[in-house]
């Protein structure tokens, strides 16, 4: 299925237009429209006797479009295409991150004081107290972004080399949202062992660790070992940084239907790391009622087809009334469908068995479980995971205000409550008066969300004795 043009798949045009025929730029960009393509900025780089050169930003459904819009360009009589690039590719040309001084290095005094023979004295302090290492370095304000790259996106296990842009990434992420510094770090292991032993070996330096795109179960059984392991917060933000904002939408979204938390039936069809988090975060906001789905059908206790440790746990504490089949046996009734999956996985005929006034949540990218000009007409609230529909369910509104309250209180740990208090505070930025079944979720650019998140961490850390006194 071809998705909507959008920025990921952009590409610069540079072409030489013949200045001597009038409307020739006109019927470039009709070209370029006649073919999909999405006409953005445009630029005039040169200007000869008989010529103007411009630059134009197309955007693009996927590389074969790309192609096509070059060639109807191309074709233009008049127009001449000397030139492209893609603008994702170039953005990624030598890294996204880069590493700075916060302190100017200028004179000898300079040096003595930030290197030799000043910085001796630091280290021998915090040798004589290991937590002044907080106050003495930026770990404070440090947190390490670590992958394996065994579920990276939606592309699966393409390596922990492949996955460093993805880090770099959510390291600009957290500068960016929440003023949390951060530095990717790939490990080259599927072995969960070794990521323990490497992870801990290295956690002296960070206030905090990020886990991203590691497989499941292995994220499991890292995370939950790390977790017993260190004193600094472990977070996978696969499993709970999607869970916090789904819980966040979910909370707006029965404002809007009038469904109660506690009522609803909720359907989860993908049973990976978010699938399992998000259903976790559902039943300690108070869902009773949550039938997990994978590719085999309805996860019931007795169940001994495809089941791992993970879908025993699920099997044994959700589906109370024990449905059994595939996902249209599970849906009939249901308030909420949490589509965790991949595309297509939910049809028309299945949607029409949901309860009325019923919920949506399709966040499988780039294609949901269902496209929301499908299902519009007959759910009250869609959400997806994709910027280009309303109420984007994206993790950035949950990690940069999560790490930074965590930091900000030295928190030994994120908790369940803890997560439970991020989501309410990103539905509370949604204010009664803008709430509304297009907006249920704020915008990842809405500069409150960060700080009250952070806010919320920081209240409840304090209430359950996770936070540390300033050192």
């Amino acid at each position: 299925m071809a998705t909507t043009p959008s920025a990921q798949h952009s590409v610069t045009i540079c072409a030489e237009i013949d200045s001597t025929r009038r409307g020739l730029f006109g019927k470039l960009a009709t070209a370029i429209g006649e073919v999909g393509g999405s006409v953005g900025a445009v630029d005039i780089v040169d200007h000869g006797h008989r010529s103007v050169t411009r630059e134009l930003v197309v955007n693009a459904s996927d590389q074969d479009h790309v192609k096509a819009i070059l060639d109807a360009a191309d074709a233009v009589d008049g127009v001449t295409v000397v030139g492209s690039y893609d603008r994702t590719f170039r953005m990624h040309r030598g890294g996204k991150i880069e590493m700075v001084s916060r302190v100017p290095l200028e004179t000898r005094d300079d040096l003595s004081i930030a290197y030799m023979p000043g910085v001796a004295r630091v280290s021998k302090a915090i040798a004589e107290d290991p937590r002044r290492a907080s106050e003495l370095t930026l770990k404070s304000n440090m947190v390490a972004v670590i992958t394996n790259g065994t579920a990276v996106l939606g592309l699966g296990d393409i390596g922990a080399a492949a996955g460093m842009p993805v880090m770099e990434g959510k390291a600009m992420l957290f500068k960016e949202f929440g003023g949390v510094d951060s530095y990717p770090i790939c490990i080259d292991s599927k072995d969960a062992d070794a990521l323990v032993e490497t992870i801990a070996a290295i956690s002296p330096a960070w206030g905090g660790i990020n886990l991203e795109d590691i497989a499941a179960p292995v994220c499991f059984e890292v995370e939950d070992r790390l977790k017993e392991m260190l004193n600094i917060p472990v977070f996978h933000d696969d499993q709970h940084g999607t869970a916090i904002v789904v819980l966040a939408a979910l909370i707006n979204a029965c404002k809007i239907t009038g469904h109660e938390i506690r009522d609803l039936k909720v359907v989860c069809n993908g049973i990976g790391a978010s699938g399992v988090a998000c259903s976790k975060i559902l039943m300690n906001a108070g869902v009773k009622n949550i039938i997990g789905c994978d590719s085999r059908g309805a996860i019931y206790k007795g169940r001994a087809e495809n089941m791992n440790s993970m879908k025993d746990w699920y099997a044994e504490n959700t589906n109370p009334d024990g449905v059994q089949g595939g996902l249209t046996e599970a849906i009939e009734g249901a308030h909420l469908f949490l589509g965790l999956s991949g595309p297509d996985a939910l049809k028309l005929d299945q949607l029409k068995r949901m309860a009325r006034d019923s919920i949506v949540f399709a966040m499988a990218n780039p294609v949901p479980e269902i496209m929301p000009e499908i299902a519009g007409p007959h759910v009250s609230v869609m959400a997806t995971g994709r910027s280009d529909y309303p109420n984007q369910i994206n993790n950035v509104l949950a990690f940069p205000g999560i790490f930074r309250g965590a930091l900000d209180c030295h928190a030994t740990a994120i908790t369940e409550g803890m997560k439970v208090a991020a989501a309410e505070a990103i539905a509370g930025v949604v204010s009664d008066d803008e709430l509304n079944p297009d907006y249920i979720i704020p915008s990842v650019f809405n500069r409150k969300v960060a700080p009250a998140v952070a806010s919320a961490v920081v209240k409840v850390a304090r209430e359950e004795g996770v936070a540390r006194p300033s050192e």
